[in-house]
């Protein structure tokens, strides 16, 4: 586990330098990165290993995780295109995705 990603006295907003390296052009993490420190931080919480204090700035920090990776799911959402069929089963065109 990289002790730089769970810094319990790092600010929410601020990344480790590993973070640095894998962030998108909106200077945020990637989505895989976010998820794998959104693991780690539900593992040490889940641990009971953090004292209180570590345990609120990892939830805090948790939470602005979840929240980037449902930014970044909702904007994949939005990219992909299902194919529509003509009645001969063939191809013909894509629509908007609808997962409901």
């Amino acid at each position: 586990m990289n002790g730089l990603l769970l810094d319990p006295n790092a600010r929410p907003r601020q990344w480790s330098q590993t973070m640095a390296q894998e962030k998108t052009k909106d200077g945020e993490p990637s989505f895989e990165e976010a998820l794998r420190s959104l693991e780690e931080i539900v593992h040490k919480l889940e641990s009971g290993e953090a004292p209180l204090d570590e345990s609120i700035a990892l939830y805090e920090r948790g939470n602005m995780l979840r929240d980037v990776c449902q930014k970044r799911l909702d904007a994949a959402k939005a990219r992909i295109e299902a194919i529509s069929l003509d009645k001969d089963g063939a191809p013909a065109g894509t629509r908007p995705f609808d997962a409901d």
